[in-house]
Formats: C-alpha cells, structure tokens, sequence
C-alpha cells in the first residue's frame, strides 16, 4: 500500500508548474518595466554609423515625441519587426536608432538591404549607451516625449499588435 507521503513531491512539483504557467500568462513579455519611466533619457554616447553624424541628447528635447529603437544585423527579431518601423516612418513618426554591440559594416549592409526607417542613427557597439538606458537585448524601443523623458520601454519587436495597443495610443496623446 503506498503511503501518502510518497505523492509529497509530485504535488509541489505540479503546485510549482502551476504556479509558473499562471505567472506567465500574467505578463506581457513586451512589458519589461524600466526604472527610467518617467525620468529624463540618460546621455546619449554614440559613435556615428556611416555617412551621418549619430543624434545627440538635444534631438531628444525638440518638442516632438519619437522612438528610440536599438537594433542589430544579427538580431532575427530585429529584421522581423523592421518592415513595421518603415511603416511608422511612411506614418510620419520619427524614430531614432541605435545600432547595438555591431559592426559598422554589417550595420550598414543591414540598412542597406532593408531600407532605414531611421531619421538620425548612430552605434553603440561597447554598449555604453545600451547599459545606461538598461538595454537586456534587442530589439527593445523606448517612447520619448518631446522634453527628453522616456515614456515606455517595450522589449522584443514591435508587432502590429504592440504598434496599435501600446505606440500608437502614446503618439496620439492617449497614453501616459
């Protein structure tokens, strides 16, 4: 006869698997909470990436809310969710890249083959710049107002879902 205890550990191990599963059903992966919510975007540090001079910390303080979006050519997601950074470009929304942890010439042979959505660019490639805004991989974008004070942080590609839920409520004055 088996004795109750003996079931002991395959009842904590499914509590365990169950309490997992509902924590992540819980949370959104493109909602990675950033402590720079709210506060003014930390020193732009950029080199430049090919012919154009990198963007500096005034050209987040122009009055105009824009995106921030740091990527790379070896990045899979990043070529995913390019086609929808064209099409926010095409909509008039300024976005601003950050090459991270690249090469200038795989940077620009990305850029070359899918087209730059990016008004000013400039690369990061010993992720000065990523480490100060808390970049843990690419592709991550931020939302920042026309003063220079980061509005969202969204991780992972920006889907025609995160586009129409979290961007476009933020661009249009919607959002917080």
């Amino acid at each position: 006869m088996a004795k109750p205890l003996m079931f002991l550990p395959l009842i904590v191990m499914a509590g365990f698997i169950g309490a997992g599963y509902f924590a992540m059903q819980q949370n959104d992966p493109n909602d990675m909470p950033t402590a720079l919510a709210g506060k003014e975007a930390p020193p732009v540090q950029l080199e430049p990436l090919g012919a154009a001079m990198p963007f500096t910390d005034a050209d987040l303080r122009d009055g105009k809310i824009k995106l921030v979006n740091f990527w790379a050519s070896w990045c899979a997601p990043c070529r995913v969710e390019h086609p929808n950074l064209i099409g926010l470009k095409q909509d008039g929304i300024e976005i601003i890249g950050v090459n991270w942890k690249d090469t200038p010439d795989k940077a620009q042979a990305f850029l070359d083959e899918m087209g730059s959505p990016y008004a000013k660019l400039g690369a990061d490639p010993r992720n000065k710049m990523g480490l100060d805004w808390g970049v843990a991989g690419v592709p991550e974008t931020f939302v920042v107002d026309g003063e220079g004070r980061i509005v969202m942080r969204i991780a992972g590609p920006l889907t025609a879902d995160v586009i129409t839920q979290k961007v476009d409520p933020l661009l249009a004055g919607d959002g917080e």
